[in-house]
C-alpha cells in the first residue's frame, strides 16, 4: 500500500501533467484561432485566462462526484491555489480591475430597494408628524353645524344681519323620510364605500386620488368620503385656494371623530340636507320641490338619479340650461345603481329613455320682498365672493357688504312707483350708487318692474350699452388735462370734421357747427366734434390706458368714435366719476368690504384707494362739470343749492335701426346722467331692452336726470353740502369769457395791476355831478358833505350870472377854475385830487 505522502505526490504530479496536456491543447487552439483573425484582432489565452475568475477555472476542471479528489484538492493543493492565485493577482495588477456583471446587478438591485424603503419610511415618519401637526388646530365641528345649511349669512356694515343665503327656502327631511333609492343613488355615486368605512374616510378612493393628483401636479383636491364631503360643506371653505394639506388633514382627522359620535344614518341625513342644488336653495328635499314640485317619495326613477347626481356640480347639471349634460350625470347615477343591484334591469331601460326635463317645473314664486327689492345687489356680493376664491353657499362664510338698506329701497321706490316720470312700464332704468372715499356700493337698481327671479338681470352691471357722451371726462378732457396739461380755457374747433381714412362725417346732435369755442364751454354744451378732436390729439392709446385706471375699458381698435361713446356699465361709470369726485384717487366699486371664513380666518378688503390722476386735473374735471348742471346740458338734474357737478349722455339710433324703425328718429335710443358731490357718485342709464318694446318720448327724455335728482336729494339730507377746495397747483385767470383754470406751472403771466388812483366810489360821483355843491370827507370817501363854496372875486359876477341863467353849458367855455371843476367830472386824477384838497381845506 501506498503512503499518505505517496498519494500526495501522485495526486500533484497527475494534475500537473493533466494542466500540462491542458495548456498544450488550449494554445493549439488559440493558435489556429489566430491564424485565421488579423493581426490587431489576436487573442492571448493567458489574457482570456485572466478574465476568468480562479474558482471557474479549478471547478471546471476538477468537477466531478469523487468526494476524495475534492478533498484531495481543497487540502492538499493549497500551496499550488495560492501561488496561482497569487499569479492571477499579479497579472491583474497590469489590468483594469473588472467586476462580475451579475455581482454588480445584484449590489444595485439591492441598494435601489433599500433606499425606496428608507425613502418611503422617511415620508411614512413625516407624514404622521405633519398630520399630527395639523390635526391639534382642525376647529370643533357642532351637531348644529352638521345640520344646518352650507350657505353663508351677509351682514351689513354696521353689524345687523341681513339674510342668509337659502335659509328661507330649505325644506328638512329627516333620514326616515328620504326614500331607500334616494340613499342608494347618493351613496353609489358619491361614496360606495360609505358604509364599510369605520373611520369616516376611504383610503383606496384617496390613494387613487394621490396618484391622480401626483401626474396632474396638484397634491391638494380628490378623495373625500361622503363624512369628509359634510365636514367641508360644515366648517372649511370650498374655495381651490383652500384645498391645501393641512386643510386635508383636518378634514380627515375631524371625519374620524365624527364618525365615532354619529351614526352612518345621521351622516347621511346631513349631508343631505346640506347640499347645494343651485337658485339658491339647499338640500334635495328642497330641490325636490324647486325642480319638480313633488316630495321625495314621489319622484319616479330618472327624477331621483338626477337630484342625486347635481350636488357634485349644480350649476353644470342644470336640467334647465344644460339638458345634456343634466342627462349625462343622472346616466351615471343609474349605471352605479344597476351594476350594483339595486334596481332592475327593466327599471334601468324604463328610467334611462326618459326626458330629462320631464316633471320639471319653471314657474318659482319664492321671494320674499325684501329679497326681490335686494336682489340685483346680492346677485353681486355672490359673484364678487365667487372672484375672491369662496364659495357663497356650500363655506358657512360671514361676509359684510356696503349696502345702505335705506338708500337701497328707496331707489327701488323712486324707479318703480311713480315718483320719477317714464315714458311705460317698459322703458327700463338701471343705476349704481358709491360712496366715492371707499369705494362702497350702497345701492344699484337692476332695473323696473323686477320679475320674482333669484339672481336675475341686472341691468346696472351690463357692458353692452353706450355711454354716449358721459364718457367724454373719462376719456377725453382728463387725459387732455392729464397729459397736455389743457387749461379749462383750451380753444378748441365745432367745426366739420371727417374720420381719418373714411368718407364719414362727424355730426352733432343738432347738425350744427359754432367754430372756436373753449374746453369748458364745449363740455358743458357737449358738442361731439371738439371732443373727437381731443381724442385724436391725445392719441387714443393713451387715452384708453387712462380710462383703463379707472375701470373703464376701451380698445384703441374701436377708433377716434369712441371719444363720444364707450361700452360701460352704471357701476363701471360710477367709479370713474368716483376718481373725480375724491380729486384723483381712485377705488374701485365693490359690494363685499369683508369676509369671515367658517374657521375664523378674516379677510378685508378696503383700501386706501390709488391715485391716477392729478389733484389738478381732477378739480378742473370737477369745476367745469359744475357748469353742466348750472347752466349747460343737464340743467334738470339741478337740485336747488346743492354743490354738484355731471354730465349727461345720449345715445342715437344708427342709421340702419332708424330704417327698421322710422318714427324713432329724432328720440335718443339710450339716456345717462353721472352725478356727483364730495359724498356720493350716482350713475344712471335709462332706455328699452329691445328695439320693438318702444321709444323714449315726452318727460322719459328726462328720467335719468331727474332718477338721479330725487335719489342725490334724498342721499344728502344728512350730509353736509361742501364744495371741492381747490389745490394749490390750480391757478386762476380772468378773461373776457370768464374765470379760467390753468395747472400750475402752465398758465400765462398774470396782467400787472394798476395802480388804482381813483378810489373814489362810481356812485359818490354821479351824486357829485348832480350837485355841485357837494365835496368828501377826508376820513371817509362814502360820506357826502354839503358845503358853502366862496367864490373868487375876479369871477364872483361871472358865476352869479351863470347861477341865475342856470345854464350849465356855458361852463364849457367859462375861464373860470371853479366853474369847471364844479360843473365836470375831473378829466384826470391830477385834477380831482387837487380839487378834493381844496374843498377839504375850505
Amino acid at each position: 500500500m501506498r503512503n499518505n505522502d505517496d498519494d500526495k505526490s501522485y495526486s500533484s504530479n497527475d494534475r500537473s501533467n493533466k494542466n500540462d496536456e491542458f495548456n498544450e491543447v488550449n494554445d493549439s487552439f488559440y493558435d489556429g484561432l489566430n491564424n485565421l483573425l488579423p493581426d490587431d484582432e489576436k487573442i492571448s489565452p493567458r489574457e482570456v485566462n485572466d478574465n476568468k475568475s480562479s474558482d471557474d477555472q479549478y471547478s471546471s476542471e476538477f468537477d466531478n462526484d469523487n468526494p476524495e479528489t475534492e478533498d484531495d484538492y481543497s487540502i492538499d493543493d493549497s500551496d499550488d491555489y495560492q501561488e496561482e492565485e497569487e499569479s492571477n493577482e499579479e497579472a491583474k495588477s497590469h489590468q483594469p480591475h473588472r467586476l462580475r456583471p451579475h455581482h454588480k446587478a445584484r449590489h444595485v438591485v439591492r441598494n435601489i430597494f433599500r433606499g425606496i424603503f428608507l425613502l418611503f419610511l422617511l415620508i411614512f415618519t413625516l407624514g404622521i408628524g405633519l398630520f399630527a401637526y395639523y390635526a391639534k388646530s382642525a376647529p370643533q365641528v357642532t351637531q348644529a353645524q352638521l345640520q344646518s345649511g352650507g350657505s353663508s349669512t351677509l351682514y351689513t356694515s354696521d353689524g345687523k344681519l341681513l339674510l342668509t343665503l337659502g335659509q328661507e327656502k330649505r325644506n328638512y327631511v329627516k333620514y326616515n323620510e328620504i326614500p331607500q333609492q334616494m340613499k342608494d343613488a347618493v351613496v353609489l355615486i358619491e361614496d360606495k364605500r360609505f358604509y364599510n368605512e369605520p373611520f369616516g374616510i376611504d383610503p383606496i378612493r384617496i390613494g387613487g386620488s394621490i396618484i391622480s393628483n401626483i401626474r396632474g401636479h396638484d397634491i391638494s383636491a380628490g378623495g373625500s368620503s361622503i363624512t369628509q364631503q359634510l365636514i367641508k360643506l360644515s366648517a372649511f371653505s370650498t374655495s381651490v385656494s383652500d384645498r391645501t394639506l393641512k386643510r386635508k388633514a383636518q378634514e380627515a382627522w375631524i371625519a374620524i371623530h365624527v364618525s365615532r359620535e354619529y351614526s352612518k344614518q345621521q351622516i347621511l341625513e346631513y349631508y343631505i340636507n346640506k347640499v347645494y342644488m343651485n337658485y339658491n336653495i339647499y338640500g334635495i328635499g328642497t330641490a325636490a320641490r324647486y325642480y319638480y314640485g313633488k316630495k321625495l317619495d314621489q319622484l319616479d326613477l330618472s327624477q331621483t338619479a338626477l337630484l342625486a347626481g347635481m350636488p357634485n356640480a349644480p350649476t353644470f347639471y342644470n336640467p334647465y340650461i344644460t339638458p345634456a349634460r343634466a342627462k349625462y350625470r343622472r346616466d351615471l347615477v343609474l349605471q352605479a345603481m344597476l351594476k350594483n343591484g339595486k334596481i332592475t334591469q327593466a327599471q334601468y331601460s324604463r328610467a334611462i329613455t326618459e326626458n330629462i326635463q320631464h316633471g320639471l317645473t319653471y314657474k318659482h314664486d319664492t321671494q320674499s320682498k325684501l329679497r326681490k327689492i335686494d336682489d340685483p345687489y346680492i346677485k353681486e356680493v355672490v359673484d364678487e365672493v365667487r372672484e375672491k376664491g369662496f364659495d357663497p353657499y356650500n363655506d358657512n362664510l360671514k361676509i359684510t357688504v356696503n349696502i345702505n338698506q335705506k338708500a337701497q329701497d328707496e331707489l327701488y321706490q323712486l324707479a318703480n312707483s311713480g315718483k320719477v316720470p317714464f315714458t311705460n312700464k317698459k322703458m327700463q332704468a338701471a343705476a349704481t350708487v358709491v360712496d366715492p372715499n371707499n369705494g362702497h356700493v350702497i345701492a344699484i337698481l337692476g332695473g323696473r318692474h323686477l320679475p320674482n327671479v333669484a339672481l336675475g338681470l341686472d341691468r346696472a352691471v351690463q357692458t353692452g350699452r353706450s355711454t354716449g357722451s358721459s364718457i367724454k371726462p373719462v376719456l377725453d378732457y382728463a387725459p387732455a388735462i392729464q397729459y397736455k396739461h389743457w387749461p379749462t380755457s383750451q380753444i378748441l374747433y365745432d367745426t366739420p370734421y371727417t374720420y381719418a381714412g373714411t368718407h364719414i362725417q362727424l355730426n352733432d346732435w343738432d347738425n350744427r357747427y359754432y367754430g372756436a369755442m373753449t374746453m369748458r364751454y364745449a363740455l358743458e354744451q357737449s358738442r361731439n366734434v371738439p371732443a373727437v378732436r381731443t381724442l385724436e390729439d391725445i392719441g387714443i392709446k393713451r387715452a384708453a390706458k387712462f380710462a383703463k385706471q379707472v375701470g373703464v375699458n376701451v380698445e384703441p381698435s374701436q377708433g377716434l368714435s369712441v371719444a363720444i361713446g364707450a361700452n360701460a356699465s352704471t357701476l363701471q361709470m360710477a367709479g370713474a366719476y368716483s376718481a373725480f369726485a375724491t380729486l384723483g384717487m381712485y377705488h374701485k366699486p365693490q359690494f363685499v368690504s369683508r369676509i369671515q371664513t367658517a374657521t375664523g380666518e378674516i379677510h378685508n378688503y378696503d383700501t386706501p384707494g390709488t391715485r391716477i390722476m392729478d389733484k389738478s386735473t381732477a378739480y378742473m374735471i370737477t369745476d367745469m362739470l359744475k357748469g353742466v348742471i348750472t347752466h349747460g346740458s343737464g340743467l334738470k338734474a339741478k337740485d336747488g343749492d346743492l354743490i354738484e357737478a355731471g354730465k349727461t349722455g345720449t345715445v342715437k339710433y344708427s342709421n340702419a335701426e332708424l330704417k327698421a324703425h322710422p318714427s324713432y328718429n329724432g328720440t335718443p335710443k339710450d339716456s345717462w346722467f353721472i352725478g356727483y358731490t364730495r359724498s356720493y357718485v350716482m350713475s344712471v342709464w335709462t332706455g328699452y331692452d329691445t328695439l320693438a318694446q318702444g321709444k323714449i318720448t315726452g318727460s322719459g327724455q328726462n328720467s335719468a336726470m331727474l332718477l338721479y335728482k330725487s335719489m342725490m336729494d334724498y342721499l344728502m339730507k344728512d350730509k353736509v353740502n361742501m364744495d371741492w377746495t381747490m389745490p394749490d397747483s390750480v391757478v386762476t385767470r380772468n378773461f373776457n369769457t370768464g374765470r379760467e383754470l390753468f395747472q400750475k406751472g402752465h398758465a400765462p403771466a398774470a396782467p400787472k395791476k394798476k395802480k388804482n388812483i381813483n378810489r373814489i366810489p362810481r356812485r359818490i360821483i354821479r351824486r357829485y355831478q348832480e350837485n355841485p355843491n357837494t365835496t368828501f370827507d377826508s376820513n371817509n370817501s362814502n360820506r357826502v358833505v354839503i358845503i358853502e363854496r366862496r367864490p373868487n372875486n375876479q369871477n364872483q359876477n361871472s358865476n352869479q350870472t351863470q347861477q341865475n341863467n342856470q345854464n350849465n353849458q356855458g361852463n364849457k367855455n367859462s375861464n373860470n377854475t371853479n366853474s369847471n371843476t364844479e360843473n365836470n367830472q375831473p378829466n384826470n386824477s391830477n385834477d380831482q385830487n387837487q380839487q378834493q384838497t381844496n374843498d377839504n381845506t375850505e
